[in-house]
């Protein structure tokens, strides 16, 4: 329960996890195991499991766990799919909102039950955009710093809530307009890119190569802002090296 003390770990010097992470994928797992015994897991608090299988269920029990540990309402579970190496179901569940967003490859992405689109903004300096900075930020001068200075100049206002899922989530249901973010892991993109294509949007790097699930750089957007996005960081990207 949120605001209930919890027992907390660290797994890095800002990265921690706590037991309610451990709960929520104990339960998710044991669930898929009862039902699909044969299918594969990668998810984030567990080694996982290589049995070979075509099935893949690729989990995030608790996205924005540092949030969820301070009680600040802003988390979700991530869950997706992966059939012979594409990505075919996701959902991203916010409990405090109680809002379920499920896609399926070919089918949409809804919104407890109500199709979702992405925004029509077209404009990028009247953009919302989401983002999140990496756990070595500390460590690491690749730590996003310099994209959002750059990108804060072009855009209405950026959002940093601390849920990656979510925020694609929100970009699917055109809450925002575009989302990027570094060294993120697939558990925080599946089932995010699965639900931002279905509801019309783009989903690449950060200079508009294919994103693929292993990507650990991610830009999302409505589309019509792709280029724009591309534009700024492409831009940044120079600035930095020269």
């Amino acid at each position: 329960k949120l605001n209930d003390n919890h027992v907390i770990a660290y797994k890095g010097e800002i990265n921690i996890v706590t037991d309610a992470d451990r709960m929520s994928e104990e339960m998710i797992t044991s669930k898929i195991y009862d039902k699909y015994p044969s299918h594969d897991i990668l998810a984030e608090e567990s080694i996982g499991t290589n049995k070979g299988s075509d099935f893949k269920w690729i989990i995030d029990p608790l996205d924005g766990t540092t949030n969820y540990a301070h009680g600040y309402p802003v988390f979700c579970v991530s869950i997706a799919l992966e059939k012979e190496g594409e990505v075919c179901l996701g959902a991203v569940y916010n409990p405090m909102l109680d809002e379920m967003f499920v896609a399926e490859r070919g089918q949409g992405a809804f919104l407890n039950d109500k199709r979702i689109h992405v925004s029509s903004v077209v404009d990028l300096s009247r953009s919302l955009l989401a983002t999140g900075f990496p756990y070595d930020i500390r460590d690491d001068e690749n730590n996003n710093i310099n994209y959002f200075n750059g990108m804060a100049r072009s855009v209405q206002a950026i959002r940093r809530a601390g849920s990656a899922a979510l925020d694609m989530a929100y970009v699917a249901a055109g809450r925002f307009d575009g989302f990027w973010e570094l060294k993120l892991m697939p558990w925080d993109t599946a089932a995010g890119w699965l639900l931002i294509v279905e509801a019309g949007g783009m989903v690449s790097d950060l200079f508009g190569n294919p994103f693929y699930l292993r990507s650990p750089h991610v830009m999302a957007s409505n589309g019509h802002i792709h280029g724009g996005m591309i534009n700024v960081f492409t831009e940044i990207n120079r600035d930095n090296h020269t």
